[in-house]
């Protein structure tokens, strides 16, 4: 099996995570997340319009926070989804003053792996 959890080489900075989880929007919408929903059904449980929503998707991204992933429909296109994407977020301080941040993404599973691969080739097309 595959360890997915994410290196400090991969991390944010430590204000883009702040920020993301300080903001009320933000929040609302990592609470949606635990399983993957589209933006319509987003902008409907957090009742958030949607040019909001999506700068807050995209904040949520840049954080390592929310990982997005396109569905292939049968009938042509792509629908996105996006999905709550750490286990646990740490916030340490060095002998420095220095803060740094670790995103603890969990594992994937083999369905998660593929369906990740799917849609990064979808964005290569």
């Amino acid at each position: 099996m595959v360890d997915d959890t994410a290196t400090s080489d991969d991390q944010p900075s430590p204000e883009l995570v702040l920020d993301a989880l300080d903001d009320p929007d933000c929040q609302s919408i990592l609470r949606e997340t635990a399983d993957p929903m589209t933006a319509t059904e987003l902008a409907e449980a957090c009742d958030i319009p949607r040019s909001t929503l999506y700068r807050k998707l995209e904040q949520l991204s840049d954080a390592a926070l929310l990982r997005e992933h396109d569905k292939i429909n049968p009938d042509g296109g792509r629908t996105s989804y996006y999905q709550r994407n750490f286990e646990n977020v740490n916030i340490t301080i060095d002998e420095d003053d220095t803060f740094s941040v670790t995103i603890e993404h969990g594992r994937q599973g083999t369905d998660e792996r593929l369906r990740d691969i799917w849609s990064k080739m979808g964005d290569e097309l």
